[in-house]
């Protein structure tokens, strides 16, 4: 009995990209409202898999307006159209960080950034004596 039902669930199982806890997704789901259907897409992070076989899920956290919202897929369900997964490569920097600061922040390559260090550039010493000596004397 257990072999038929294994066999139609293995029937039910689709392709889905690799991915584990800690990675960033991008969920497209089908959304039902009334006669209407939509796509709406999920971004967060993946806390946690669990389960196996057609019976698995998945769990994504993201931050909307500042308040935590986290929402659980089933993994071979047919009302996700695709999984994408958003590059990230290795998060360590978050297993010290609580709250705010374990948000995972974009990475901008276009903004060109001063070293820590640097300051404004102050002007030459001989600058400042040239205009201290063109003030009138009284």
């Amino acid at each position: 009995m257990s072999k038929v039902i294994e066999t139609l669930e293995r029937a039910q199982l689709r392709e889905v990209p690799r991915f584990k806890a800690g990675d960033t997704v991008r969920v497209h789901f089908k959304v039902i409202e009334g006669q209407r259907q939509r796509i709406q897409v999920f971004e967060g992070i993946v806390i946690k898999r669990q389960g196996s076989g057609a019976r698995e899920t998945f769990t994504v956290r993201k931050q909307s307006f500042g308040v935590g919202v986290e929402r659980t897929f089933p993994l071979h369900t047919p009302k996700i159209e695709k999984i994408e997964d958003v590059n990230r490569a290795k998060l360590y920097y978050l297993r010290g960080k609580v709250g705010k600061k374990a948000r995972v922040r974009e990475l901008r390559q276009d903004v060109v950034r001063k070293p820590k260090g640097a300051r404004a550039e102050e002007p030459a010493a001989s600058d400042v004596s040239a205009e201290a000596s063109e003030e009138p004397a009284e």
